[in-house]
């Protein structure tokens, strides 16, 4: 990874990022950034969420149907829309320069924002006796993830979407040792979709080897510290 410092249409000094990783084939690009859509960092809690629901139904056994889709809306909306809504209003007030966060100075207030939406709901989730203990995990891994994210952003872009693989892939393993049955096949998938999208960050993105391996550990770290406190 190395930076060099260029002067945009406005006569501004900015600092850019050159990609750590050769640049590859157009068709191995567009699968990447495919990839880096699909498995966003604000999608990942969503998906989670689903899996739970269906895959996992005895941690809902007194939710009606329509109860575990408002559970699966109330992911996406604390997870999902109230980060992105907040992203675009600070784009369009001009404290960003744009919502794919290219720099470290522009993932402070997104990691400050969703810090504060992923504490409310992880506080809510608790508060609910209904809530199984899996899922208050989750909620508190999430928040510890933002939470640390934010530290290790004062050093580094750290990369976002290896956080939340990390909180995913480590949270479907801790699943599986508690439900052993069957969940080879799970983690076996969580394994490669996390190996996936890392690997699409180096395809499409100039984040470095540290970097997404930072992520990656940050969001591992978050889970275990969730399980262990929880």
């Amino acid at each position: 990874m190395s930076t060099r410092l260029v002067v945009d249409g406005q006569n501004q000094l900015l600092e850019t990022r050159e990609p750590g990783f050769p640049e590859q084939p157009a068709p191995l690009r567009i699968g990447a950034t495919v990839i880096s859509y699909i498995f966003h960092p604000l999608f990942i809690p969503v998906y989670i969420s689903w899996f739970l629901v269906t895959i996992q139904p005895h941690l809902f056994a007194s939710f009606t149907p329509t109860e575990k889709i408002i559970t699966v809306f109330r992911f996406f909306i604390m997870y999902s829309f109230f980060p992105l809504v907040t992203i675009l209003l600070a784009k369009a007030l001009g404290f960003l320069q744009s919502i794919y966060l290219k720099t470290q100075k522009e993932r402070v207030i997104p990691y400050i924002a969703c810090g504060i939406y992923y504490w409310w709901m992880w506080n809510v989730l608790r508060n609910q006796p209904e809530f199984s203990r899996e899922i208050v995990m989750l909620s508190m891994a999430i928040w510890i993830a933002a939470s640390l994210g934010l530290l290790a952003n004062i050093t580094m872009k750290v990369s976002m979407h290896a956080i939340s693989m990390g909180v995913m892939v480590t949270f479907i393993m801790l699943l599986g040792l508690s439900h052993p049955d069957g969940y080879g096949i799970y983690i076996s998938v969580a394994l490669i979709l996390t190996g996936l999208v890392c690997t699409a960050r180096f395809v499409v993105s100039d984040h470095s080897q540290k970097e997404v391996y930072t992520g990656l550990l940050v969001g591992i770290v978050s889970q275990l510290i969730a399980n262990w406190v929880s």
